[in-house]
Formats: structure tokens, C-alpha cells, sequence
């Protein structure tokens, strides 16, 4: 049992030194959605604690993330999210993709489903009022209606 017990303990020792790649770039680059529209520092308060841990180039790691496997894990996670949306990417994408990123993440807000549940539990500053819901949804929507083309003129 001794060496078994100690054999686990040299695996796990080990595996603390292959780590993935930390998702840390610098500052909201060029790219990034409040590039493109105007956000209040409430709602991008909402973004950083509430999102861009996960669907963003820059994450605020937890002490547990440098525990392996637990950051293998997050990694994929991480990788996950922004597949989904990325908002140090969006600004960048066509109207149409920004559009309905836009409309799936302020429906995914309104009905609780994000930030995800274990997440709320791990990070209290992400869970979300009601207020700070309908700041997110009110600046969504916002930055949707931006993309659309002005009318056309009347014809006479």
C-alpha cells in the first residue's frame, strides 16, 4: 500500500510540470468588443468579472488552476469558451456573427445559464443582479442595433 501510495505521489509531483498555456494576453487589444462599442465601467465590470475569465485572450487564474490536473482542465475550458465567444475577438468578425453572438450571450444571461453555475460558486463577484443583467442586455442590445444598416432613404 506504502508504494502504491508513494508511487501516486511521484505521478502526481510530476505532472505539476507540464502545464498548459497560461490565457494571459495584455489589455483589451484592437479586437476586442469594447473597442468597437462604447461600454460604461459598470458594464465592463460585468465583462471582466463576469466574463471574459472564460471568453476572453485574458484570464484571472485561482490559486487551484496551478494545480495539475485541475488547470488541464480549465485550459480546455477556457478554450472551450472562446470557440463559443470571444470578446477580445468579436470586434473583428462580420456584423451577422457579432449580431447573433450578441443575442446568444444576452439570452444565455437572462436565463441564468451563464456565468455557469460552479462558476458563480467559485467567483462571488460574478453573479449577477437583476440590474447588472439588464445593464448587460440593455449594452447588447445597444451594440446590436449599432450593426444594423441605416434605412434606406424613401423613394419618391
Amino acid at each position: 500500500m506504502k508504494r502504491i501510495l508513494l508511487g501516486l505521489l511521484i505521478v502526481f509531483a510530476a505532472v505539476q510540470f507540464i502545464r498548459p498555456a497560461p490565457n494571459l494576453a495584455p489589455a483589451a487589444g484592437p479586437n476586442d468588443v469594447t473597442t468597437r462599442f462604447p461600454v460604461s465601467p459598470a458594464v465592463r465590470q460585468i465583462l471582466e468579472s463576469a466574463c471574459y475569465d472564460c471568453h476572453s485572450n485574458r484570464t484571472r487564474y485561482p490559486w487551484y488552476a496551478y494545480v495539475e490536473p485541475v488547470g488541464w482542465y480549465l485550459a480546455r475550458h477556457i478554450e472551450a469558451g472562446k470557440r463559443h465567444l470571444n470578446f477580445s475577438e468579436l470586434a473583428i468578425e462580420k456584423p451577422e456573427r457579432i449580431a447573433r453572438q450578441l443575442d446568444h450571450a444576452v439570452y444565455e444571461v437572462q436565463e441564468g445559464t451563464m456565468p455557469l453555475a460552479y462558476y458563480r460558486i467559485l467567483h462571488p463577484d460574478s453573479r449577477l443582479t437583476p440590474a447588472q443583467i439588464q445593464l448587460f442586455v440593455d449594452w447588447a442590445e445597444a451594440a446590436h442595433r449599432s450593426l444594423a444598416p441605416p434605412p434606406a432613404p424613401a423613394q419618391p
